[in-house]
């Protein structure tokens, strides 16, 4: 399998493109974009994308869907080896048009696996065109893995959403962040709801979620992540992670 960078390949004369790249720990992609969309999924590793928007983490058996035209960065987790696929939305407009974490079931992971190795300019009637089609079809029905954090407009919310990514605490209380900002409840938690789509408690679990993700992935022991994000203990932090990822942290670490 050849190296490919998506630049090399936005003018390639096919709806869909398979990239096969590996990086060495802690390698960072600065901000960045591309003309197709693109399903950035990692094949060990783990990979977390930030955008003006919002960020995605995306560990084992998940990947991250970026449209084309989107401002992103990337950052690896441990050594990454990545499977990607760039699709043109002009040919597939159904794809969505916003980022988002997508689980990979074992047929997609096996296609990312296997458009690799297509040649760019495959055909498209044969056998390689056959096993794209089917690669975008998966990812059209791939399931939406609750792992955003998206980032409001409001600017006060804004800086205090930026903040609270960089140092998550699990026990931070709506009536905490309307203080802050001179609002009372019922007005903090509307606005939250339309800046972001979803409710404080919802943002604040998924932020703590893509901070403790990629400290799995890095080896750190699960008691010392859940005290920082200020859990009582391990079995809390635990019983949260199974109920929104479905399986327990153990599952991420090395």
């Amino acid at each position: 399998m050849d190296q490919r960078h998506p630049d090399d390949h936005e003018h390639v004369p096919r709806p869909v493109v398979g990239i096969g790249n590996d990086y060495p720990p802690s390698f960072e992609l600065a901000e960045h974009q591309h003309r197709r969309g693109q399903l950035l999924y990692a094949a060990s590793g783990v990979v977390a994308v930030s955008t003006p928007q919002g960020a995605w983490v995306a560990p084992p058996e998940r990947a991250v869907w970026i449209p084309g035209g989107t401002p992103h960065a990337v950052r690896m987790v441990g050594a990454v080896q990545t499977r990607s696929v760039l699709v043109d939305q002009a040919v597939y407009p159904g794809l969505a048009r916003s980022c988002r974490v997508l689980g990979v079931s074992p047929l997609l992971r096996q296609l990312l696996v296997e458009a690799a190795h297509v040649p760019v300019e495959y055909e498209e009637a044969a056998r390689d065109g056959l096993v794209m089609r089917l690669l975008v079809a998966e990812i059209e029905r791939a399931p939406l893995i609750p792992l955003a954090v998206p980032f409001p407009r409001h600017t006060a919310l804004a800086a205090r959403c930026h903040a609270f990514v960089e140092q998550p605490q699990a026990h931070v209380t709506i009536d905490q962040w309307a203080d802050a900002l001179a609002m009372n409840r019922r007005r903090f938690t509307r606005l939250f709801r339309q800046e972001t789509g979803m409710s404080f408690a919802q943002w604040r679990q998924q932020a703590c979620l893509s901070a403790a993700l990629p400290r799995l992935a890095a080896g750190e022991a699960i008691t010392t992540i859940a005290l920082d994000l200020g859990y009582d203990g391990p079995a809390n932090f635990s019983t949260m992670f199974k109920r929104a990822l479905g399986v327990s942290p153990s599952r991420y670490r090395p």
